[in-house]
């Protein structure tokens, strides 16, 4: 039984939580100073929810210590006798009948707990106080799950460590959603992880499958397992073939469309012919699709331009996915991806400095740099890849504004008509930040930023001090491993003359 202590701090919560509903259900109005009570009482209803989500993470981590530490103590007060198997098979099933949840569930949160009890400090840590969701904390649970005490560790202080909510990251790890840490975290680990990604990949594509699941009420669902660049590829176009028969007479949706297009190119036989039944949402759609134009795959990816060379192995960044190996992305290029824009990145810290010569057009290069910049939707929380989204200036053009790279945004269809349907408008951005929003109830929100890295050197080219090392009208720039370069000496290091020739072979 609970000591005495505790029976009071969780009967003090009760009562803690019965004032906060009674607060919810009839709000005290504004005082007369409030020039509008309602939105008065909707602020106060916005900090509730805010105030709720910290507790909940606080109850969380309550909750995975407790386990943690009950799990140690029944195993310790288990018979000598008794098999492992059978130890840990009934410690789950206590947890799961006190929790009631499923045993499997129960032994789920018994290895996070015990994750975050002895592997992963700095998560507890954020998780008790509130700084942190449930959901973040499994997720880097799960991140670290097969990396080493040293790799996990490394992770970890990357998110959470003192300098975590650098100006360059953007947006702290607790103020965005799960799903879009586990894609930051999921990206640092390949970048970081102690094997390389081309084993890692290799042993990937041996995996390759195609699955089918039977559903309820007549449907199915058939998922392909694939190289990223093919699973990109095959979206992107998807996507744009639905987005091409969307019009003032058609009635389904994006998503409904996309389904369409992918049933009618997968049941299509050599003559042309749909095999499907009279049910079927192909068939339905089939007539729509004969005449939208076959648009092009496009793929946007960024190489680093010594990895693109084969002189190192540094993984590429496919946009909208993350990681993929060097080989995968000199296979791209060497087969022709026309729909690639050469992308220069500063040494120091990996940012974009130009995009390449191929694009004439300013819309153009501006839109490229666009993608770059944000790499996906600003608003905070959304996913939508950059190749779907539109350039949009942040401050009107009929109210003053430029069609400079700090006044554009990129925002998806959606969020483009939140911001002329609602009051909800971006903040201010800059050549290397995307915009943040403010919402109508006047909070700013913060958007993520592209996690870049300084490129990997190789070692035959590191630049190195010395040399480069005499007096300078400027302070020469430190580089990634160590010593410092100067890009406007004369005459030029051998890592810029190497640069120099591919840039020019473009």
């Amino acid at each position: 039984m609970a000591s005495e202590a505790v029976e009071k701090a969780f009967a003090a919560i009760d009562d803690a939580i019965a004032i906060i509903r009674a607060e919810v259900a009839l709000p005290h109005c504004a005082s007369a100073s409030d020039t509008d009570p309602l939105a008065a009482v909707a602020d106060g209803c916005l900090e509730i929810l805010a105030k709720s989500a910290r507790a909940e993470a606080k109850i969380a981590a309550l909750k995975a210590e407790a386990a943690a530490t009950y799990a140690d103590s029944a195993r310790s007060a288990a018979p000598l006798d008794m098999p492992a198997q059978a130890q840990e098979m009934a410690i789950a099933a206590e947890v799961g009948c006190v929790l009631a949840i499923a045993d499997r569930a129960a032994g789920m949160l018994l290895e996070q707990s015990h994750a975050l009890a002895t592997s992963l400090p700095a998560t507890l840590s954020a998780l008790q106080a509130g700084t942190l969701s449930w959901q973040h904390a499994k997720v880097m649970v799960d991140e670290t799950a097969t990396l080493d005490r040293d790799a996990a560790g490394a992770l970890e202080a990357h998110f959470l460590g003192d300098d975590a909510a650098s100006p360059a990251r953007g947006c702290p790890v607790g103020e965005m959603p799960a799903f879009r840490f586990r894609r930051k975290a999921r990206t640092w680990r390949e970048r970081h992880h102690p094997e390389s990604i081309e084993k890692r990949h290799a042993k990937g594509v041996q995996d390759r499958c195609l699955e089918y699941t039977p559903e309820q009420d007549g449907m199915a669902r058939v998922s392909a397992y694939l190289p990223a660049d093919q699973g990109a590829a095959i979206w992107n176009r998807i996507t744009a073939i639905a987005r091409g028969l969307q019009g003032p007479n058609e009635t389904r949706t994006l998503t409904q469309l996309r389904a369409d297009v992918f049933a009618r190119a997968a049941l299509r036989s050599a003559t042309g012919c749909i095999h499907c039944g009279s049910s079927g949402g192909a068939e339905a759609g089939a007539a729509g699709l004969a005449n939208v134009p076959t648009p092009r795959a496009e793929v946007l990816v960024t190489v680093p331009v010594f990895s693109l060379l084969g002189m190192t192995e540094e993984p590429a960044m496919l946009d909208g996915f993350g990681p993929i190996p060097a080989s995968m992305a000199r296979d791209l290029v060497a087969n022709g991806a026309d729909s690639f824009h050469r992308v220069l990145v500063d040494p120091r810290d990996g940012a974009p400095l130009e995009i390449g010569r191929t694009s004439y057009r300013i819309t153009k290069a501006m839109r490229n740099w666009l993608r770059m910049r944000d790499g996906k939707c600003p608003f905070p929380g959304c996913s939508n890849h950059s190749l779907d989204n539109e350039a949009d200036h942040l401050l009107a053009w009929h109210h003053g504004g430029t069609t400079g790279i700090s006044n554009l945004g990129q925002p998806c269809p959606r969020h483009h008509r939140l911001k002329h349907a609602s009051g909800w408008n971006p903040t201010p951005a800059t050549k290397n930040e995307p915009p943040g929003w403010l919402s109508p109830s006047g909070r700013k929100y913060k958007s993520e930023h592209q996690d870049w890295e300084p490129p990997h050197w190789p070692r035959s080219l590191t630049p190195v001090a010395g040399e480069l090392q005499r007096q300078l009208p400027y302070p020469p720039m430190p580089t990634a491993l160590g010593g410092t370069v100067d890009y406007l000496k004369d005459p030029r290091s051998a890592a810029e003359e190497c640069l120099r020739a591919y840039l020019d072979a473009r």
